[in-house]
């Protein structure tokens, strides 16, 4: 867990640094004598690294369910280190042209295709390692580490932009949080190297016969009265036994049954455990994601240039407001996670796609060149994005089979970033510029209206037994 989550934090960060420092990148890297154009190719590079996001998914998704989640999590961190280091030390437009912006969208293309696979077998892996009836809360840890990575790079970019001037911090103060991150990469590299691979994988991996055998075999050998599953003392049937038991021919009695962590098929209908055919579990989840990425990139990337290009407000002020609501983001995304243990996926699904489409106009509407506006602001719509993106790693892991777990969350989930995450922050200083901000608004409210669809039509697997997924 302390791999996987340090890992993640110091990647989102990397990933966060170049949009919070985007000013800045563009006045280096790009053609200066024309800011707003420079300022779009800024983003228009952000936008291409999500597009290599779900080829990055999809072939380390495949990588996964074949060689196993530690493997591929390793394999990302140093591509991520990587690409972070040459936009660390890349010349300037001044000093090479062209190349500069070139070199800018290699180092872009690396961290995006490292980011799919990671982001895919992170969501996989902190879902299959979790206790069941606390997989929402446990799952929650996978999009704080996007929040905590946007909340560290918001506070570099605060202390560098108090600590140097104006002037230079866009010589070469930018530099810093790239080449920290880098450095940084290293301590989450030593620690993902000794990482334990998910049990749900190698059960998965495992022929049903001899899964059965095993287990029988173990069962036999237990003391009369005790399951071989059950701590001493305990007898199987003792309500500390709470993990429920999946596997035993419908009518048995007695303690012939396989243990499996979470709820097993007599907990659920027909229906709810019916398999939903691969195409349709993809879209589904692309909705799903669309609604949380297209609000997440608004509120982490895009907010703070908003500000300080449309609204004139102080760019270190502007930081530290982001520094603050992300903290209220960070709080609610446990909340909504452990919420969601109680009450089902889908009431808080619903009440992040309805949140989301009710607020995004006001809140937008009510920043101006105050910090304090742009906090409450934030905070608010980080609360309301929080409910949906708190979920997304135990919905995607309840809703996709083991053996095919990863590379379908790569394709879905890194998809739906590019199309409605990578492109928000270039969609919303276009309307900006030409005066129509209204229109990067509807376009959040279309991506969570889709969001919306796809959690009525999600099945309720809270707390199911990931391994009779189909």
């Amino acid at each position: 867990m302390l791999a996987s989550v340090t890992g993640q934090l110091l990647e989102w960060y990397e990933w966060s640094a170049y949009a919070v420092f985007a000013p800045f990148i563009a006045g280096a890297l790009f053609n200066p004598d024309n800011p707003v154009s420079a300022l779009l190719g800024t983003f228009g590079v952000f936008a291409i690294g999500f597009l290599f996001r779900p080829l990055g998914g999809i072939v380390f998704g495949r990588i996964a369910d074949r060689r196993g989640r530690r493997f591929v999590l390793v394999t990302t961190m140093l591509m991520m280190a990587g690409g972070s280091v040459l936009i660390g030390l890349l010349p300037t437009f001044e000093s090479i042209g062209v190349l500069a912006s070139i070199l800018l969208l290699l180092a872009r293309v690396i961290q995006g295709f490292a980011h799919g696979g990671e982001s895919a077998t992170a969501n996989s892996y902190i879902a299959e390692i979790a206790p069941a009836r606390s997989r929402g809360l446990w799952g929650s840890t996978v999009f704080m580490t996007i929040f905590a990575g946007a909340f560290i790079a918001f506070v570099v970019g605060g202390i560098i932009t108090s600590s140097f001037s104006e002037a230079e911090v866009q010589s070469w103060a930018w530099r810093i949080p790239f080449l920290l991150g880098a450095l940084l990469a290293l301590v989450a590299l030593w620690l993902r190297v000794g990482m334990v691979e998910s049990q749900v994988f190698q059960q998965d991996e495992e022929s049903p016969a001899v899964a059965a055998t095993s287990a029988h075999g173990a069962l036999a050998e237990a003391p009369a009265g005790r399951s071989a599953s059950a701590p001493a003392g305990r007898s199987a049937s003792a309500p500390a036994n709470r993990s429920a038991l999946a596997g035993a021919p419908a009518g048995s009695s007695g303690p012939a049954r396989i243990p499996h962590r979470g709820l097993g098929a007599e907990s659920f209908s027909p229906d709810t455990l019916k398999p939903l055919s691969t195409p349709l579990s993809i879209v589904l989840i692309f909705f799903l994601v669309s609604g949380v990425a297209a609000s997440n990139y608004t509120w982490t990337s895009y907010v703070s240039t908003y500000a300080v290009t449309q609204e004139g407000m102080d760019a270190s002020g502007a930081y530290w407001a982001l520094v603050a609501a992300l903290v209220v983001g960070l709080a609610a995304l446990p909340f909504w996670g452990a919420v969601s243990d109680r009450v089902g996926r889908k009431p808080v699904l619903i009440t992040f796609a309805v949140g989301v489409m009710v607020t995004q106009f006001p809140l937008m509407s009510f920043i101006d060149e105050r910090p304090w506006t742009l906090f409450v602001a934030t905070s608010v719509a980080l609360f309301v994005l929080s409910a949906g993106a708190a979920l997304l790693a135990s919905v995607m892991a309840e809703t996709f089979p083991t053996a095919a777990r990863t590379a379908n969350i790569g394709l879905a989930y890194s998809l739906a970033t590019a199309v409605f995450g990578g492109t928000t922050p270039y969609v919303n200083q276009l309307a900006a510029s030409q005066g129509v901000p209204w229109a990067s608004n509807l376009f959040i409210v279309f991506a969570a209206a889709l969001a919306l669809w796809a959690a009525f039509r999600l099945p309720e697997r809270k707390g199911i037994d990931l391994t009779i997924v189909r």
